[in-house]
C-alpha cells in the first residue's frame, strides 16, 4: 500500500519524545536546520532530556503514566499533549514505551524511531547485546517509521558499524550511538524539509517522494 507523499510545511515543526538523558535530542537541538523543534515531551518528569530542552528554550510537557488511571487513558493523554504543539513530524529519541493506538491513528506515517541494530535483525530492547551474542561482524543502527509492532516499521535509513574482536556490549553500543546521532540528524532534516513517502515496506525521501 502506498501512502500519500508527506509534503513539508513552510515552517516544519518537529516534536521529540524522550524518556532519559536526551543525547539524541541534544544532537537534534545542536544541528536543526530548516525546521523547528517545537516541543519536547516525556513520560518521566526527571528526564534529563527535559532539562536540555528547557536550556534551549523549547517548550516541554510531561505525561507520566502514574497520573492516569490506566494505560489507555495515558495513551489518549499523550496524544492530547502532542496535539497541543501541532507537529509535522514526531521523533522518538530514547523513548522507552510502545506508542499506543491513539497517537498512531492520528500521526501514523509521521513518527520515527531509532534502533541500535540493522533491522529486521535484532529487534527489541537488547539489539546490541543480541548482535554481539550472535557473533555478527557488522551491525549498526536504523531509523524507522513507527508502526504498532516492536521495531517492525518501514526502514527509512541505516548505517553499518563494524564489530571489533574485543568489543564489549558497552564499547560497541558507544560507537553505534555516535553513528546513530549523526544518522538521525540527517534523516530528520531530510524528512522535515524535503518530504517523504511510504510505499509498502519502502520509504522514499526528498525528491524521490514526489
Amino acid at each position: 500500500m502506498t501512502e500519500e507523499p508527506q509534503v513539508p510545511a513552510s515552517q516544519p515543526r518537529v516534536a521529540v519524545i524522550v524518556s532519559g538523558s536526551g543525547t539524541l535530542l541534544q544532537a537534534l537541538l545542536d544541528n536543526a536546520q530548516g525546521y523547528t523543534i517545537s516541543s519536547v515531551l516525556s513520560d518521566r518528569a526527571d528526564a534529563l532530556g527535559l532539562e536540555r530542552a528547557r536550556a534551549a528554550g523549547v517548550p516541554t510537557a510531561v505525561v507520566e503514566l502514574k497520573d492516569f488511571p490506566d494505560r489507555a487513558s495515558w495513551d489518549r493523554g499523550l496524544l492530547r499533549a502532542v496535539e497541543t504543539f501541532s507537529p509535522d513530524l514526531i521523533v522518538l529519541a530514547g523513548f522507552m514505551r510502545i506508542i499506543g493506538e491513539p497517537l498512531l491513528s492520528t500521526y501514523g506515517g509521521r513518527i520515527i524511531n531509532t534502533h541500535p541494530a540493522l533491522l529486521p535483525a535484532f529487534p527489541g530492547a537488547h539489539g546490541v547485546r543480541d548482535a554481539l551474542a550472535h557473533g555478527v561482524k557488522v551491525t549498526g543502527c536504523s531509523v524507522i517509521i513507527v508502526d504498532a509492532g516492536t521495531d517492525t516499521g518501514p526502514i527509512v535509513a541505516q548505517q553499518a558499524v563494524d564489530v571489533l574482536d574485543d568489543d564489549s556490549q558497552e564499547s560497541l553500543h558507544e560507537r553505534i550511538k555516535v553513528v546513530e546521532r549523526n544518522l538521525l540528524v540527517d534523516v530528520v532534516e531530510q524528512m522535515a524539509t524535503t518530504g517523504w513517502q511510504v510505499d509498502g515496506r519502502r520509504v522514499r525521501l526528498g525528491r524521490a517522494a514526489g
